[in-house]
């Protein structure tokens, strides 16, 4: 049994939705000879149409009368587009019509409930954001349809179970499984293609929820994880995961096989391929997740498992950037033995909602150092200042500062694991180019080496550590394994 999911530009346009068509009637008859046959589609909304949906929130509630009408106007044309290509039945085009319009028609009461009260709480913005998911799940299973697949859509809000976390949802796992078996099972027991929406969910009490920007991926684990699936497909616009991106590295290839600690690192760094927290649901399960490019179906793309076959060589596997960081440095003579710094400084961080990508402390205890989110810069250097104004007072702490403009690169491959000499290969590619290291972080597993560098100079340290460690080339075929 497979769950594929499909991304926003894999369901973009026209031509995209034939992509999928087609590969979807290969993937059924293709299962109808397995042990355990069936196909669960998930889908994500049409490209597009959540930042449209989220932006049209955002007028509302500044008062933008024209906003909702605009939305509803684009997002109608969007979708009738493929509804006119696809449905030449009659009463399918009529049913698809009539869904769409409904939806369309609870986003201009959302909207201007929101305008009317001036307000958009993060519940609201949930119920705005979720709809091109809801909207595009029973057109895809139309779409099917009329290409002679059994298919039926089937709205996640009543499936997908979370807590109350607008924005940022998680899974109650045990409740979506109750309701996964009761109303999947059945379907692809009588041979019928579940078109799933990604992205949604709902709490206890049936309140609308998301499970952050980018959630079909964690949508498609969540489901083939409950449901035992055989493998999981991601499905986009690239061949698989790349050791780069190639828009910075020309010579970027894709990468046959990752295991799920390297592509959770590569997620976590800035690679868009996947949702971050994809392949967690799929590690307590051991299913194996593969991602493929729509528009070139034959091309094998990456297979995520347990344990790369590659790892026994020891050497990296992908480089990968974070921008729009801000590194905050806490430093002063007096920090050395005074306790408690560091668990006082990530409390006042914690406390007002900034996640840290990276922590770099002296051995000496002068300072710490670590990276946030450029946005959250504010916020957080006056929750540190208020924390340890007695300190910095007192001189014991000389300065609590943060520098912009600045790139954490990080270095992923599980076969890094005790292999001598791959830090000095690193840091010597970058220093061949005269590249300032500002900060150097390296987690207990060893699967990752971080470092943060000037941002004018992340695209040649991207480069320099993809040339020296021959990335371009499989594994086994490099030289340099530094």
């Amino acid at each position: 049994m497979l769950v594929m999911k499909f991304g926003g530009t894999s369901v973009g346009s026209v031509e995209a939705f034939t992509a999928v068509a087609n590969i979807a009637k290969q993937k059924v008859a293709e299962q109808s000879a397995a042990a355990r046959p069936g196909v669960i589609v998930v889908t994500s909304a049409m490209s597009g149409v959540t930042n449209l949906l989220i932006d049209a929130a955002h007028k509302s509630a500044q008062g933008d009368v024209e906003a909702g009408k605009e939305a509803i106007a684009t997002l109608r044309k969007k979708h009738m587009q493929v509804i006119d290509h696809f449905l030449a039945d009659a009463a399918e085009k009529r049913q698809a019509e009539r869904h769409l319009d409904g939806k369309l028609q609870e986003l201009e009461r959302i909207c201007g409930g929101i305008m009317v009260l001036g307000e958009l709480t993060p519940r609201g913005l949930d119920l705005v954001s979720g709809l091109g998911e809801r909207i595009n799940a029973p057109i895809l299973a139309a779409v099917l349809r009329s290409q002679g697949i059994q298919a039926e859509a089937v709205d996640a809000v009543g499936l997908v179970v979370t807590d109350s976390v607008f924005g940022g949802a998680e899974p109650l796992l045990e409740a979506t499984e109750t309701r996964c078996r009761a109303h999947l099972t059945p379907l692809l027991e009588q041979g019928v293609t579940p078109v799933v929406t990604g992205f949604v969910g709902a709490t206890v009490d049936g309140v609308p929820t998301t499970l952050s920007r980018g959630g079909s991926d964690y949508s498609a684990g969540i489901l083939g994880a409950l449901l035992d699936a055989d493998e999981i497909q991601i499905w986009t616009d690239v061949n698989g995961v790349m050791t780069a991106d190639p828009r910075i590295v020309p010579n970027a290839r894709s990468i046959r096989q990752l295991s799920y600690e390297e592509v959770a690192e590569l997620a976590y760094y800035g690679a868009k391929v996947l949702h971050p927290k994809t392949v967690i649901p799929a590690i307590r399960k051991r299913i194996p997740v593969r991602v493929l490019n729509t528009f070139q179906p034959a091309h094998p793309g990456t297979l995520i498992v347990d344990r790369s076959d590659s790892e026994e060589h020891g050497t990296v596997k992908a480089v990968t950037a974070i921008r729009d960081v801000n590194l905050i440095t806490i430093a002063g003579k007096g920090m050395m033995g005074m306790p408690g710094v560091a668990a006082r400084a990530f409390a006042a961080v914690s406390g007002v909602g900034t996640n840290i990508l990276m922590i770099s402390q002296s051995s000496s205890e002068l300072n710490i150092c670590f990276v946030i989110p450029q946005v959250l810069v504010h916020r957080t250097l006056d929750a540190l200042c208020k924390e340890f104004a007695r300190e910095v007072q007192r001189g014991d702490i000389e300065r609590i500062d943060g520098h912009e403009k600045v790139v954490i690169v990080a270095v992923i491959g599980s076969g890094m694991r005790g292999t001598p000499g791959l830090a000095a290969g690193v840091f010597g590619a970058v220093a061949r180019h005269q590249i300032n290291v500002i900060a150097i972080a390296q987690g207990s597993s060893e699967a990752n080496i971080s470092f943060v560098i000037g941002e004018e100079d992340a695209a040649t340290a991207l480069r320099a550590v993809h040339d020296g460690f021959e990335l371009e080339k499989p594994t086994t075929e490099r030289v340099a394994q530094r």
